[in-house]
């Protein structure tokens, strides 16, 4: 299998990001529709030469039209001695290799629900990611978020893809057994969209919707939450003027289909795949409502990461690795073919691609351009953590006193993304706090009571 991402960072053909004019062997491959194999690297190989990569793109800026422009002039082996004599590549990797140990257990199971949000998870199985950081990692197909809870729970996962409000509820033991977790990147932003059944084409305007029936994947859910967000904001309850239920995403489409859902906030596919089979419409996407808003993360019990250090480290590195990967519009085309198999998302290439490329069918007679419908960032920011706990609050998943920050905090690894990040040549942040703008209105990390206390709607 090639591994495209472990191009060489002293060659002008290749391009360490694989777009469409890279010139490496894999890319060439694929190109032409023909297998290609490389030379096995070992995990510690693998290991030298991302750290190498990382160091070279850092030391161009993260350029790569410049760094392959400057190969091109001078050599890759007049640079690489050149870098050599100035900077302790050898002794760079060592440390980094010492530092990250090797994996105490290599055979793992993650588990993912088969949404475009996983992509980062379930495109490091296929693509090779995992294999890179010395790991045997198997991804598994899960039918929705209470079995993904609940089989992560009992052990049976070791790491898991999860909704971003999800660890903070295991947690608290809000919906179930209070159980220490840990969230240390997001895996992806945007992504989602409210969609309506065509029955309701006349309906663009909120206030319309009292009465209707709509569909989130889980409680715990940023689906969940923004769509309460979004109706309040029209002066609708929604525990009283609408009904919500949950629906797992592979049966969203079915549910509306049937009639027994108005519309949904659901993951994609699922919103485009209602749109490719005729019986909905996109009526906004939820970067409308919070631009840059997280959705899905990978989280795992404390105890993986107390016990097995080192599996974790490279679970992690491999995880945001390949969230960096996905955040390069280039690669998206590649992902979703990548993804789209049955024992992935099992849905047709072209629904997947509408999804990552953001060029869509909107279901109301429009192709729309949208490059971040769905965008990858892995670093879980302490105020996103925060925002989630007071929406919990607002409407009553948790009572009483909460210590928003240092339950965030606790939660949401920061720290160890940033670490990573930087190990691997990506830049991260410097701090974990920031405000954000939700429909308008700006959410101030530091006040989250009187920003729960601020609304007109909620139960607290």
């Amino acid at each position: 299998m090639t591994i495209k991402s472990l191009g060489n960072p002293y060659s002008d053909k290749t391009d360490l990001r694989h777009g469409a004019d890279c010139g490496c062997d894999g890319c060439k491959a694929s190109h032409d529709g023909h297998a290609h194999h490389e030379k096995t690297m070992s995990s510690e190989e693998m290991l030298e030469r991302a750290v190498e990569s990382a160091i070279v793109r850092s030391v161009f800026g993260h350029s790569d039209i410049g760094r392959r422009s400057f190969m091109g002039m001078l050599g890759g082996t007049t640079v690489a001695a050149a870098l050599a004599s100035v900077f302790p590549l050898d002794q760079a990797k060592a440390a980094i290799l010492d530092n990250l140990g090797t994996p105490e257990k290599t055979d793992l199971n993650i588990g993912f629900v088969p949404i475009t949000c996983a992509t980062p998870i379930i495109m490091a199985q296929p693509m090779g990611f995992y294999a890179r950081y010395g790991l045997n990692a198997q991804v598994i197909k899960t039918a929705g978020w209470a079995v993904a809870r609940d089989k992560s729970l009992a052990g049976e996962y070791d790491a898991s893809h999860m909704l971003t409000p999800m660890p903070l509820a295991m947690t608290l033991g809000a919906g179930s057994v209070a159980t220490p977790y840990i969230m240390p990147a997001v895996e992806n932003i945007n992504g989602q969209a409210i969609v309506l059944s065509n029955e309701h084409l006349d309906k663009r305007d909120p206030t319309q919707w009292k009465g209707f029936t709509f569909g989130v994947p889980f409680e715990y859910s940023m689906h969940n939450f923004l769509l309460r967000y979004y109706v309040a904001e029209f002066g609708l309850d929604p525990d009283k003027d609408i009904q919500i239920r949950v629906v797992p995403p592979p049966e969203m489409v079915a549910n509306l289909r049937a009639g027994n859902l108005d519309g949904y906030l659901s993951p994609d596919p699922f919103n485009q795949r209602a749109v490719w089979e005729g019986i909905g419409f996109i009526h906004t996407l939820t970067k409308d409502i919070w631009e840059g808003h997280p959705c899905c993360a990978f989280a795992a019990p404390l105890s993986f990461a107390t016990e097995l250090p080192n599996t974790y480290g490279a679970l992690l590195k491999s995880i945001i690795d390949a969230t960096q990967y996905a955040s390069n519009p280039e690669n998206r085309k590649e992902i979703s073919e990548a993804i789209a198999p049955t024992n992935y998302l099992n849905q047709p290439v072209p629904v997947i691609e509408q999804v990552l490329t953001g060029t869509y069918a909107d279901g109301l007679g429009n192709v729309q351009q949208v490059p971040d419908r769905i965008d990858f960032d892995p670093f879980p920011w302490h105020s996103m953590g925060v925002w989630i706990l007071t929406q919990m609050k607002r409407w009553g998943y948790i009572e009483g006193d909460i210590d928003y920050r240092a339950v965030a905090e606790q939660v949401y690894l920061a720290a160890d993304a940033k670490k990573v990040m930087e190990d691997l040549g990506y830049e991260a942040p410097d701090v974990t706090y920031k405000s954000h703008t939700i429909m308008g209105k700006t959410f101030d990390p530091a006040n989250p009571e009187g920003y729960v206390s601020s609304f007109a709607i909620g139960r607290g």
